[in-house]
């Protein structure tokens, strides 16, 4: 993925967020993480109180999520509209997920804006990271924010590196990005629209839209 196609613009689209706003004067989708708590912080107290509950302190839950009694929430949290957040998730804070998405039994998540549609179903960890719409997470599948060095995360374009300044980068799903069960995603991983990871793949850098991926060094493009 060249540096133009990491844009926001070219990853996502954003009338599929209430997120929106948290995208507004920055670049590249990595850049919101930093404003997520902020973003709620203002947003939550002016949710409709017709349509959402503040279930527990700055915690919004639309009337129409599902949110089963062993789920934890913490705090500094927004959800959906039928939304299901299932048994054990673990949902550690600054955290929006849109509507109609699955959080799935003892999956676990952690500063993230999770787009309209997406499913995170079965043990997965998500952090630091932004799912786009539609995208899907197989089981196992995880997101790796932190370097093992301990180094600020290092975006790798095809045309040059971007500093991002961060510690903790998960990866940036597009809309419509299929991962295999059982996948890592390392630091700073970017996947581009409508492409598949195929299962128990460690995948490092960025991946083109419309893409399979197979292995490191075998990723085709996906017929037509």
């Amino acid at each position: 993925m060249t540096k133009e196609e990491l844009t926001i613009q070219k990853m996502y689209d954003l009338n599929f967020t209430e997120a929106r706003a948290v995208f507004e004067g920055i670049t590249y989708p990595w850049e919101a993480l930093p404003k997520i708590h902020d973003f709620i912080v203002s947003y939550g107290p002016t949710l409709d109180p017709e349509e959402y509950r503040e279930v527990k302190p700055h915690v919004w839950v639309h009337k129409t999520a599902k949110i089963f009694d062993s789920a934890f929430l913490s705090e500094w949290i927004i959800i959906g509209a039928e939304t299901e957040v299932r048994h054990c998730a673990f949902l550690r804070g600054n955290i929006i997920v849109g509507k109609n998405c699955v959080v799935g039994n003892s999956c676990e998540l952690k500063n993230v804006i999770i787009f309209d549609s997406v499913q995170t179903p079965h043990y997965n960890y998500v952090g630091d990271s932004i799912l786009g719409y539609k995208s899907h997470m197989g089981a196992a599948s995880l997101t790796s924010n932190v370097r093992s060095d301990k180094k600020l995360v290092v975006i790798h374009a095809s045309d040059g590196d971007i500093e991002t300044g961060l510690k903790k980068v998960g990866a940036m799903l597009s809309d419509h990005v299929e991962v295999g069960c059982g996948s890592v995603l390392n630091p700073g991983v970017c996947i581009g629209r409508d492409t598949n990871i195929y299962p128990l793949s460690s995948v490092r850098g960025c991946v083109s839209a419309h893409m399979i991926y197979k292995a490191k060094d075998d990723i085709v493009p996906k017929a037509d």
